[in-house]
């Protein structure tokens, strides 16, 4: 039998989501939580890593002011830039 203290999986994966947000909502301005709102439906996955290393910068006490639209825009080039592109061509 589960501890009463214990919280059901799905409320502690609400509360997680739920303290993200809050944590993006406080590090980034409107334009920026847009930005990352277009980035979200068009590559989820670098929109992942981008809250992740956000969170990360604000949680260690580095983030000295909310990312406005360029710095997000730098972050989001920086990462994709790390990204290698593998073609293949055929003779």
């Amino acid at each position: 039998m589960s501890e009463p203290s214990q919280r059901p999986p799905d409320r502690e994966v609400a509360e997680k989501k739920a303290m993200r947000e809050g944590v993006l909502r406080m590090a980034l301005t409107s334009e920026a939580r847009q930005r990352l709102a277009n980035v979200r439906m068009v590559k989820p996955e670098l929109a992942s890593s981008i809250e992740e290393y956000i969170i990360q910068l604000a949680s260690s006490g580095r983030l000295k002011g909310a990312i406005d639209d360029e710095q997000l825009k730098q972050m989001l080039i920086a990462l994709q830039g790390k990204k290698r592109d593998i073609t293949i061509r055929r003779a």
